[in-house]
């Protein structure tokens, strides 16, 4: 600690105990840098900082003079050591090869310079939304213009800007039971919920028609906790739903890109015709949880309406890790993860059918 500074810390603590009261006059310059051993130098800072909070004011020709200070309670020494808090342990991830993706930062910084200072638009990085529109057209197969694609920190944030479009005034209708989130966070922005129970194929048919709700929330690929993927009858059935309400429906899309087996199952964005669908996806569970990135792809008749509720608001996802993780897709390192990680998939479940008993040789107990 400075020395300047440890004087300032004595003579505050000294004005809010009350040992040195209103209109006390300090040590002069000379004296005070005899009487604590330091310079006239560290003596004028410590009392240009007193000065500078209200401690103190200076007289002309008198010297520093001690202010009414009003403190809530004597401020003592504060003794003891710090108290850490306890590391995290590393998590056990999907296979991810951690050199590749440092080995891409330092290609990023080196090769983009000074574009990593550059703020990013709301919507985000022009070039992470161009990869992304690139991987989901190559590898999803569905086509889905940057223009459309907004970055955001999360699926959290991603809701939290669904409310802010759509209107906190709507009723939403979510999957019962659900992932927490997302019945918190429509909660927390003042939305209403509206509980539709789930049989083994999605949302009751029955629930659907009765129409008590304004938007529809689903996760049709991988529901959470009850695991169920929907059929593309349901999958149609949603979407006539949004036909016959003039309404919208957000498509949660967690846990898509693997995808078990052979190709992966239409999402309701590439089904739609309407543009009724919100489509949200993030790189918690494809990546790692620390990866704080998502997006969502909106219908092209809602930019305008997203540009006037939301154009004002800064994109909350650092340029750096948009810029390196466009270089991880376009790069194709992306693609490969998850092909890598899909045949580990596969390998382990084979792996546990040739393990399991047949029924016919089963023993009787």
């Amino acid at each position: 600690m400075k020395k300047y500074y440890e004087l300032y810390l004595n003579i505050k603590n000294r004005i809010l105990s009350g040992e040195l009261t209103k209109n006390s006059k300090l040590d002069s310059k000379r004296i005070a840098a005899d009487k604590y051993g330091v310079s006239t130098v560290t003596v004028e800072k410590a009392y240009a900082m007193l000065e500078d909070e209200g401690y103190v004011e200076a007289r002309p020709r008198q010297g520093f003079f001690v202010l009414q200070v009003d403190a809530v309670a004597p401020i003592g020494k504060k003794t003891g050591a710090v108290k850490k808090l306890p590391l995290p342990e590393l998590p056990a991830a999907r296979d991810f090869q951690y050199s590749l993706w440092f080995k891409t930062v330092r290609k990023v910084i080196s090769e983009q310079g000074e574009k990593l200072f550059v703020k990013a638009p709301s919507e985000g990085c022009a070039i992470l939304r161009n990869a992304l529109s690139e991987y989901l057209l190559g590898y999803r197969g569905f086509l889905a213009q940057p223009e459309r694609i907004i970055i955001g920190s999360g699926a959290e944030q991603l809701y939290e800007n669904v409310v802010k479009l759509l209107g906190r005034d709507k009723i939403y209708g979510i999957e019962d039971p659900s992932y927490g989130k997302i019945r918190s966070v429509y909660s927390e922005c003042g939305a209403t919920i509206a509980p539709l129970r789930l049989g083994s194929d999605g949302i009751d048919g029955a629930l659907l028609r009765e129409k008590n709700f304004d938007v529809l929330h689903v996760t049709p690929f991988h529901s959470y906790p009850s695991g169920i993927t929907t059929s593309i009858s349901k999958r149609y059935e949603y979407l006539r739903w949004a036909e016959n309400n003039d309404s919208y429906i957000i498509e949660d899309d967690y846990d898509s890109e693997f995808f078990m087996p052979g190709q992966p199952v239409e999402p309701l964005f590439s089904l739609d015709r309407r543009q009724s669908v919100i489509y949200i996806n993030t790189f918690s569970k494809s990546l790692s949880p620390s990866m704080r990135i998502g997006y969502m792809i909106l219908p092209e008749k809602l930019l305008t309406v997203y540009k006037e509720k939301l154009g004002s608001f800064s994109c909350s996802v650092p340029v750096m890790d948009q810029y390196v993780l466009a270089e991880f897709i376009s790069g194709g390192n992306f693609v490969r993860h998850l092909n890598h990680v899909r045949r580990s998939m596969k390998a382990g479940l084979s792996e546990k059918r040739s393990n399991e008993t047949p029924i016919m040789f089963q023993k009787n107990n």
